[in-house]
């Protein structure tokens, strides 16, 4: 079994599971392992396997799927607390894994093999009960992300995307092309929205960055509330 240390972070990412059933709990512990990554590494490649349920207890990755010309679009991303929701799907139904999944920073993981989650998804309503509401939240956020691509222009989507990602100080670590990436774009084309916002007073960019200087107009500029 894994140190405890480790398992009382996991837990504490994930206290649902600690009101499993004695016997079902014991197996989940038994059986769980513990996965670090760098970032930058791959966590899963289009059309691989679905080996096992993935926890994430530490960092972020991102999911994204790229076309033929070689154009990426940022799917959603995978934090703290929070599972895979492609990962799930694919176990589920037995399929492969639709995308790609890359580690953002460097990730610490808490993976349930599949032929334990099968079982624990038969024998344990608790576990089930957990599985599915952590699915039902996802696909709901993926939904969203299915109506902002499809009725919100790109110089919205960025605004909304700055603020999301703006932390305490208001600076977004991330360079114009990865902006770019993320959305569906090409780098000048967010460049070009970055620049005019500048020259109002919104942002500020800086090699590697954007700091988000004027939240409330950012946020009144995409219809949303200030965060």
């Amino acid at each position: 079994m894994p140190n405890q240390d480790l398992i009382s972070r996991w837990l504490a990412s994930f206290p649902e599971l600690t009101e499993l059933e004695d016997e079902h709990r014991g197996e989940l512990l038994g059986s769980t392992q513990f996965n670090r990554l760098r970032g930058g590494d791959v966590a899963y490649r289009q059309g691989q396997h679905c080996h096992a349920y993935v926890m994430c207890i530490e960092g972020q990755t991102r999911v994204f799927k790229t076309s033929e010309s070689g154009r990426e679009i940022l799917l959603y991303q995978v934090g703290p607390g929070e599972t895979c929701v492609l990962t799930t799907s694919c176990l589920m139904a037995g399929s492969s894994f639709p995308a790609e999944s890359n580690a953002e920073t460097d990730v610490l993981l808490a993976v349930l093999p599949a032929s334990v989650f099968h079982r624990l998804m038969g024998v344990s309503p608790r576990f089930r009960k957990f599985v599915l509401d952590n699915y039902g939240d996802l696909l709901s956020s993926l939904i969203m992300l299915v109506d902002e691509v499809a009725f919100a222009s790109l110089d919205l989507r960025l605004a909304r995307r700055l603020l999301a990602e703006a932390n305490a100080q208001g600076v977004v670590a991330k360079t114009h092309q990865q902006l770019a990436l993320d959305l569906g774009s090409v780098r000048e084309v967010i460049s070009r929205y970055l620049a005019e916002w500048e020259r109002m007073g919104w942002v500020h960019a800086t090699r590697g960055s954007i700091e988000v200087k004027n939240r409330p107009a950012l946020a009144s500029y995409c219809g949303g509330e200030v965060m």
